[in-house]
């Protein structure tokens, strides 16, 4: 039900709308029912949306507790940024750094769409205003963020009594594709990382440059995200157990959890050589670089490879584990999801185009039916989850 300020009482027009209760009014030409209930110096009419007197009385007196909740303190001034930061220090203990920082700017963005007004007048046309010059020129992704720290903001404003309802509340999501992903072959992949290493040739630029490459490595390997692979230190890694540990520093992991991942071959190799180089301390950081970008947009120029990104080496790990008959709920786990494998599903369903041909041979219409006496040999299960015998995972 949506609310209008009337500033005056003859909105309500006594040849139209026929009074026949306190702060009930019945709409002759259709039957319905509005209510006018004042509030301090404001009005509010809202349509009651039915023709039925008793359940138009039942919502009145819903709408009068409602208006009765309304602060009439210094509130009522408040502007749209100032109660977003206000909002925001309450609710940031529960957010991450980086979901705060994305928070902020996205009140920065909204705020001149509501500038010199106070939260109590803005309306469904000033929220309008900003999905018709904003919404339609950013990104879907960015859209979503920014409508719901809008909404989060008005809710706010409902729980303290300063607005009865959301203005925001009708505008509907723009629909978020996924971008495709590009997820290396692993011959692409060696040249890639051979090309990192090689650099320009000359023995100053491979040094600066090794890193880099170390980085990408790790990134392929372990399936960790940037972030959690630069904050591994050498404490988190057992080479007796053959596993690390994802703790993701100080910040934490994107699900604030710790997890095991068991090492490849190819990680424990690569851990192994940077140990035996570094000798490091316990505590001293794996990879010592924040960020391989530069040297991995180099190589990929050079060899015509699309721009490959550091999450794209998150993707490469997780397709060539399903791609070696991991089961997609253990992959899952490695990859630090925590719905099971829906999400992993999703993404990586489909794998890469060379393995869905050599799949397809396994498909045989031709050949009769097994008989009952010659059954293949029964499948492991995990839960609802069938799962193949499996090579060892190799990259």
């Amino acid at each position: 039900m949506g609310t209008t300020v009337a500033t005056t009482p003859d909105r309500v027009t006594p040849s139209r709308f026929r009074h026949v209760g306190a702060n009930l009014y019945r709409y002759e030409p259709s039957g319905n029912y509005y209510a006018l209930v004042k509030r301090g110096d404001k009005q509010f009419r809202r349509s009651l949306r039915t023709t039925d007197r008793k359940l138009a009385e039942r919502r009145l007196s819903e709408l009068r507790q409602q208006v009765g909740n309304l602060s009439t303190d210094e509130d009522r001034t408040v502007g749209f940024a100032a109660l977003a930061e206000r909002w925001l220090e309450t609710a940031q203990h529960a957010l991450k750094p980086s979901t705060v920082d994305r928070r902020r700017r996205c009140i920065k963005a909204l705020a001149p769409f509501f500038r010199n007004l106070t939260v109590r007048n803005i309306t469904r046309r000033h929220c309008e205003q900003w999905l018709t010059e904003r919404g339609a020129r950013i990104a879907p992704q960015t859209f979503a963020h920014e409508l719901d720290t809008m909404r989060a903001v008005f809710n706010y404003a409902m729980s303290i009594g300063l607005i009865l309802s959301d203005p925001s509340k009708d505008i509907k999501r723009r629909k978020i594709v996924s971008k495709l992903i590009e997820v290396p072959s692993r011959e692409d992949f060696r040249r890639l990382v051979a090309a990192i290493r090689e650099s320009d040739g000359r023995i100053s630029s491979q040094a600066r440059a090794k890193e880099g490459a170390d980085l990408v490595e790790l990134l392929a390997y372990s399936g960790c995200r940037l972030d959690e692979a630069r904050n591994l230190r050498w404490q988190d890694v057992s080479f007796e157990h053959r596993r690390i540990t994802i703790t993701g520093g100080q910040r934490g992991t994107k699900n604030h959890e710790i997890r095991t991942v068991p090492m490849t071959d190819a990680l424990a190799r690569l851990l192994e050589r940077i140990h035996r180089e570094l000798a490091p301390q316990p505590a001293d950081l794996v990879i010592r670089i924040r960020s391989a970008r530069k040297c991995i947009e180099t190589a990929c120029r050079r060899l015509g490879f699309a721009a490959y990104s550091h999450h794209d080496f998150r993707h490469f790990f997780a397709t060539t584990c399903i791609e070696a008959g991991v089961d997609i709920p253990t992959v899952s786990r490695w990859l630090g999801h925590k719905d099971g494998g829906a999400l992993a599903m999703r993404v990586y369903g489909h794998l890469r185009q060379e393995h869905s041909f050599s799949q397809i041979r396994l498909v045989d219409f031709a050949s009769p039916l097994q008989r009952p006496d010659s059954q293949p040999p029964a499948r492991e299960t995990a839960g609802d989850h069938t799962m193949l015998p499996r090579a060892p995972v190799s990259v």
